[in-house]
């Protein structure tokens, strides 16, 4: 028993020999390796830091390059936009009266056959040439047009008012003719007057005189530089009365050309209007001007 005690002993007592020596060696290795990890999460922290402050470097450049360009062009925006100058829009007007005017009429003819309708348009062409020569139209003032021909039909209803049968009843011939000349007081009064054709039973049918101007361009253009003269001088109004010192024209616009019946502005439209029907017109136009100033 004694025996055995002592042999347990002496186990224990080795064990406890052997286990000591490994346990020191650990320990050992351990010291070692911590310090290695700390460096290495150091040096990364650092990294993480010198990463963080190039960062905030980069966006800080970036952000003043920005906020250059932007000042820049705002403030060539604020030299050049019509916010920093003065700005005015001058106005031109004229009456005149048109010396062109082009007279349209048509008038047809009827046969149970195309040659009896020639026949019987030809005749009333003759007429109407006759009449407009007569009252002072040379040849070279008037212009026949081409002749259209329609075919006419007869219809059948039945008692409950369907169409039952459709028969061809003959011809019409139709033909216009163009009267222009600068002589407006002599076709004016010819187009008011055409008793003579009805009189010789010629079925004709007059339409509204156009009154035109063959000098407009030259108008246009003296408009023109009397609406932007206009702008000029109600900017220089404006400088004088507000102590600005005009610098340089930034924009010059252009507006409508607006040809209206005389004494009215019902004709005016935003796009333009150009009036035929009257032979007493006004014209107008206007001119916006854009300065800067010092």
């Amino acid at each position: 028993m004694a025996e055995k005690e002592n042999n347990a002993t002496q186990e224990t007592a080795a064990a406890e020999t052997v286990n000591i020596p490994y346990r020191q060696e650990e320990t050992k290795e351990q010291k070692q390796i911590v310090p290695e990890s700390t460096a290495i999460v150091k040096k990364e922290n650092i990294m993480k830091e010198y990463k963080g402050i190039v960062i905030a470097l980069i966006a800080g450049i970036c952000a003043i390059i920005c906020v250059t360009i932007m000042s820049g062009r705002l403030v060539t925006y604020k030299q050049s936009s019509g916010s920093g100058g003065l700005t005015a829009t001058g106005s031109a007007s004229c009456d005149f009266e048109a010396d062109l005017i082009v007279w349209r009429g048509s008038f047809s003819a009827y046969g149970s056959s195309t040659q009896s309708a020639y026949q019987r348009l030809k005749k009333d062409a003759e007429v109407i040439e006759d009449y407009l020569v007569e009252n002072g139209v040379t040849d070279d003032e008037m212009v026949f047009g081409s002749i259209s021909i329609s075919k006419r039909y007869r219809y059948e209803y039945n008692d409950e008012g369907y169409e039952i049968g459709r028969y061809e009843d003959g011809y019409d011939l139709y033909q216009e003719i163009c009267v222009t000349s600068n002589d407006v007081d002599k076709v004016d009064n010819i187009s008011r007057d055409i008793t003579q054709l009805i009189e010789a039973n010629v079925e004709f049918n007059s339409d509204s005189p156009e009154y035109y101007y063959t000098k407009l361009n030259e108008l246009k253009l003296q408009l023109i530089e009397e609406a932007t003269q206009n702008a000029k001088d109600r900017i220089d109004i404006m400088a004088e009365g507000t102590g600005a010192t005009l610098d340089k024209l930034l924009t010059a616009n252009l507006g409508v050309f607006q040809i209206t019946a005389q004494n009215t502005n019902s004709d005016y439209s935003y796009g333009g209007t150009f009036n035929t029907s009257s032979r007493q017109k006004t014209a107008s136009i206007t001119v916006k001007l854009n300065y800067s100033v010092k």
